[in-house]
Order: structure tokens, then sequence, then C-alpha cells
């Protein structure tokens, strides 16, 4: 990789409670990424791998350090330029699809948007119909969640996570639901979108099997970066 990196955070910390009952989560995290890479993120259980994704989409502060991201200050950012932000540059994908139950596919897909623009397009449904193409659901896309499998509920979460064209995908255990046939397929799904789109991933997973099909390894333990 090269130039600068869209991604920079440097001694970020983040703390829980306070007193005796105080947790230091982060202690100190200085981590970048470049355009188009794709890096797992691994780390036991309370090592501060969920927390570091949520600090990084812009859904909660570090209590200290830097975070920049294509040039922007988000330590600094209001809360109203930081959700502009989000909505504009970041896309997620979770364990857990979090697909809205009485949308189509296709609708789930566009939601985001929609979302940021207050309203929905022709664009936008041309734009949700390619990337459920993409992501090999264009037969599906009329289709609600509970008439899909796991592995394809999954794969339209990556496609609503597309549809604002990101920079980034913060992927918190994305295949942690799924049996391996159908996490291996989610996965071959993230890396050819890596590969033609350009969209850089976090992946964050305990699954060394998952974790060895992405180029970058990032090891967190005890609230510090080990490996990157």
């Amino acid at each position: 990789m090269s130039g600068s990196p869209i991604l920079t955070v440097s001694g970020l910390t983040k703390s829980f409670g306070e007193g005796e009952a105080l947790t230091r989560v982060l202690k100190g995290i200085d981590l970048s990424m470049q355009a188009g890479e794709m890096a797992a993120l691994l780390g036991p259980s309370g090592s501060g791998k969920s927390t570091l994704l949520t600090i990084l989409g812009t859904l909660m502060r570090g209590d200290g350090g830097r975070h920049e991201m294509l040039g922007v200050d988000l330590v600094n950012a209001s809360e109203a330029e930081r959700t502009r932000f989000r909505s504009r540059h970041l896309g997620f994908v979770f364990q857990f699809h979090h697909l809205l139950p009485d949308l189509t596919a296709l609708e789930n897909v566009m939601m985001p948007a929609a979302a940021a623009a207050g309203r929905e397009s022709r664009a936008m449904q041309t734009r949700a119909g390619e990337l459920l193409e993409a992501v090999g659901l264009a037969e599906r896309r009329d289709f609600r969640p509970a008439a899909m499998s796991g592995g394809q509920r999954q794969r339209v979460a990556v496609a609503r996570a597309l549809i604002n064209n990101p920079a980034l995908v913060l992927a918190d255990e994305p295949t942690g639901n799924l049996d391996r046939n159908s996490a291996d397929q989610v996965m071959e799904l993230i890396r050819s979108i890596n590969r033609t789109m350009s969209t850089s991933f976090l992946i964050s997973t305990h699954d060394e099997h998952i974790a060895g099909q992405c180029p970058r390894r990032i090891e967190l333990f005890d609230g510090r970066i080990v490996t990157a």
C-alpha cells in the first residue's frame, strides 16, 4: 500500500466506570490503515476489540488520543459532524445481521442511504439492486429476511454496508453466527469486494480460519495492540 493512510489512531484510550470499579479497556492504541486494506482484528474476549470498533465507527468517543480518518479530526468533531461522516464514509456488518424483518432485501440495503437523505430515490433503488446482484442475491431482492438463509441474510447485510460507498467497513464477528460453509461464502464475498471496489475492511474475529483469509493481522491483548 502506498500514499497516506485513510485511518490513523494513536494513543487511543478508553475506560469504563470510576473509582474502584474503573476498568481500562484500551490502553494506548496505535493503528493505521491504508485504502484497500483488509485486516483481521483478533484477541480474546475482553481484549477490547468491540470497544475499538465502536470508537473507530464514531459510535463512541475515546477518552484520549488521536483519531483521524480521511483527514478529518474525529476527536474534536461535533456529534453532528461525526454522524454525517459515519453515514458517508463508514459501513458496518455485525454478527447478527440486524435486517428489518418487515422490509425486503432491496429495502434493507437502501435503508442507510434513505436515512441519510431523508427519502428514497430511484438512484438508491438502482444502486441497491446492483449491490444485491454483486452479492449474488438479485433474485432475492423482494424477499424478506425470514424467507432467506442465514448466509443470505448476512450477504444482504454486507450489501447494506456498501450502499453509501464507504471507504472503510467495520465488521464485528460477521461470520460468528454462520456455519463454516456459509462463513466461507461471506468471506469470499468480502475478499471479492475488497479486490474489485478497493473498499477497506477491518474484521473482528476470534476464528483463526477467518483471520487466515485476511492479508493482515492486528492482534489485541489486554487493551494493547501486540501485532499489527
